[in-house]
């Protein structure tokens, strides 16, 4: 009996390191996907604006996705660049433990800037930073917060560190 209690006491003993281990690779690679998203936005902008040059960057982040049955023919309103499961994770769910939004800036009837943020769903839990770009392709972060939502201004992305 009292061996299986120290067999007992021994796997709880190793639970209690390995689980705050398991937890934070989580983390890191929930943060990593939404970077990979970001940088998947900034390609599908750059291509939007490219294949639209009469709206400039998209008004939305629906806007670069579209349902499969929409994608027969790409458009304005959905031109299919990334996939469906991030053009709609604006809100809960999101994908990978984040949530995402891009904001145009438009310039006459031209969206000529865009700022896309991405924010944790639950800090401390799918992710602890924020993540951001605009036009200039370059992944931003700052140390997210408890119901902190995705940045959707220029200035607010360009505040942020800049991710080696």
């Amino acid at each position: 009996m009292i061996e299986l209690l120290i067999v007992v006491a021994i796997i709880l003993i190793i639970a209690a390191i390995a689980i705050p281990n398991l937890l934070r690779a989580r983390i890191a690679a929930n943060e990593s996907a939404s970077v990979s998203a970001i940088r998947t936005v900034n390609t599908a902008e750059v291509t939007y604006a490219t294949a639209y040059p009469t709206k400039g960057y998209s008004d939305t982040l629906g806007a670069l996705g579209g349902a499969p049955a929409a994608c027969a023919t790409p458009a304005v309103a959905n031109a299919c660049l990334i996939d469906n499961v991030l053009a709609s994770a604006t809100a809960a769910p999101g994908k990978s433990g984040y949530v995402f939004a891009v904001t145009p800036v438009a310039t006459g009837t031209i969206n000529t800037a865009y700022t896309a943020g991405a924010s944790p769903l639950t800090y401390n839990q799918s992710g602890v930073r924020n993540f951001c770009s605009n036009e200039d392709g370059v992944i931003r972060f700052n140390a997210g917060a408890a119901a902190s939502a995705p940045v959707t201004t220029n200035g607010a992305c360009l505040a942020f560190t800049v991710l080696p």
